[in-house]
């Protein structure tokens, strides 16, 4: 595969999954054109024309060549300067690779992080809260993120990639998209008479989980009990970051029982408490592996070789021919 077809891959993968929906998201790309028209002359030169074809900020190629050919890459959760520096010993040691891969994003993506956020009020939405409620309640929690980003080195792994002539994309969302769709929907299956113990029991039966397990690293409630019952399950995977401690209240105002996620804030968590909503952590690198996984089975299928690092548990999930 060519670098840009990957990266066409990713966005289209994401979408797909995106809990927008495709109709929502072609309808903000197509707001986000009228805009770029509008746009003097010397604002267009300084525009980021991905926009125009990618909905999500956090998903960007960073350094390479778009005709590039790509028969083998590295990828991980989290792919800095020094997992640059890992992709270049091991060319230098023989081994093949024509791309690097990270999950989280960095340079201009990162940047960029507080712009995807706004999905999270589509989550919030589906799961019954209104949309006017959830948009207002992100803006404090958007603009926050926003500054934090600010004052980070966010090009440093994209200029290393540059020095040392190895191309490098991040894709963000479109992963958390996959493994938030997906989980939702087993979920969905079981129903909301689980209890905390078989939610966990639930989740240790993905291979990422499992793996993530032994290294001290699996699903873990923490508000609640395992004798508790669920309710109806909401997965929290998927928005850039972590959302405002003020959308937990709406959440259960909503009727959500449990919420699953890669991570959660102290505040969030004390929230949550306050509001009798269980929390299970999922875990972050392995929920990562699971949106991650689903994407580069992808790629595998198209002849990709695949080489896992940097808090990627790699478990494909194609049907190998017997």
């Amino acid at each position: 595969m060519k670098l840009g077809e990957i990266y066409q891959l990713a966005v289209a993968t994401g979408v797909k999954a995106d809990p927008r929906g495709k109709r929502d998201v072609e309808k903000l790309l197509a707001k986000e054109k009228e805009a770029f028209e509008k746009l003097s002359e010397e604002d267009k030169e300084d525009y980021d024309q991905d926009r125009l074809t990618n909905p999500f900020a956090d998903t960007r190629v960073l350094y390479g060549d778009l005709n590039t050919e790509v028969k083998s890459l590295i990828v991980g959760v989290d792919m800095e300067a020094q997992e640059i520096l890992l992709a270049d010993r091991l060319r230098e040691k023989g081994r093949k690779i024509d791309l690097v891969i990270a999950h989280h994003p960095e340079g201009k993506a990162l940047a960029a992080l507080s712009e995807v956020m706004h999905v999270q009020a589509d989550v919030w939405h589906n799961a019954g809260v209104p949309i006017n409620v959830g948009e207002a309640v992100l803006e404090g929690r958007i603009s926050e993120v926003m500054r934090l980003m600010l004052p980070l080195n966010h090009q440093r792994p994209v200029q290393a990639a540059e020095l040392l002539d190895i191309p490098l994309m991040c894709v963000h969302t479109p992963c958390d998209n996959l493994v938030t769709s997906h989980l939702q929907k087993h979920f969905d299956r079981k129903g909301d008479g689980l209890t905390l113990k078989e939610v966990v029991d639930e989740l240790k039966k993905y291979p990422e989980y499992k793996s993530a397990i032994r290294d001290n690293a699996g699903p873990t409630i923490v508000v609640g009990n395992e004798k508790r019952r669920a309710g109806r399950i909401l997965i929290d995977m998927t928005g850039g970051t972590g959302g405002p401690s003020e959308s937990l209240e709406k959440l259960a105002q909503a009727g959500v029982g449990t919420l699953i996620g890669m991570h959660i804030s102290e505040k969030n968590r004390e929230e949550a408490e306050k509001h009798k909503i269980n929390v299970v952590i999922a875990g972050h690198d392995s929920s990562d592996s699971i949106g991650l996984n689903l994407f580069l089975d992808e790629l595998e299928k198209k002849g990709v070789e695949i080489i896992p690092c940097s808090g990627l548990y790699r478990f494909s999930r194609i049907k190998k021919k017997k």
